[in-house]
């Protein structure tokens, strides 16, 4: 396909966001699975940028990341949550949050940590979510986990909080 330079500057100028995926993982006592990042402060779920100037679509970064952070690879199950996030001194965020099932305690053995860019995990509780999880991801997992539990529809999100 060709592009005209008309076309070209029309795309340049659209504005931006970064997109990102995850996987929520839970063991058998429905603790999720957190990791902890080297680079910034506080928890996350595995997951990241979604490499689209690569062509990588939400569902296969969120595996890809899943692989690199924690060395799982596995077939991700359904789309949890959706969720538009304002930013503040950088573009909206679009958070795309899969559901990565059960961990077994050979899969949570089989856990290795990418060195360089996490330090820990550790399977954290419903209640005590919001304390590792501050602000919309912490209301992110929580929608997802009662997608998960009522058995509904992906959650659409803004900031974490429902809007549909």
């Amino acid at each position: 396909m060709t592009t005209t330079p008309d076309f070209a500057t029309y795309i340049a100028s659209l504005p931006r966001i970064i997109a990102g995926a995850a996987a929520l993982f839970r063991d058998a006592e429905g603790r999720v699975l957190l990791v902890e990042p080297n680079y910034r402060e506080g928890w996350a779920l595995p997951g990241g940028t979604i490499e689209s100037d690569d062509g990588e679509t939400p569902r296969r970064g969120a595996r890809r990341e899943t692989l690199e952070e924690i060395g799982l690879d596995r077939e991700l199950g359904r789309l949890l949550a959706v969720d538009w996030v304002r930013g503040v001194g950088r573009p909206p965020l679009v958070a795309y949050l899969y559901d990565g099932g059960v961990l077994t305690e050979t899969d949570l053995k089989a856990i290795r940590l990418q060195e360089e860019e996490l330090l820990s995990w550790r399977l954290v509780a419903r209640d005590d979510l919001t304390t590792y999880l501050p602000g919309a991801l912490g209301r992110r997992v929580l929608a997802a986990l009662d997608v998960l539990a009522d058995g509904s529809g992906t959650a659409e999100l803004e900031n974490g909080q429902r809007v549909s």
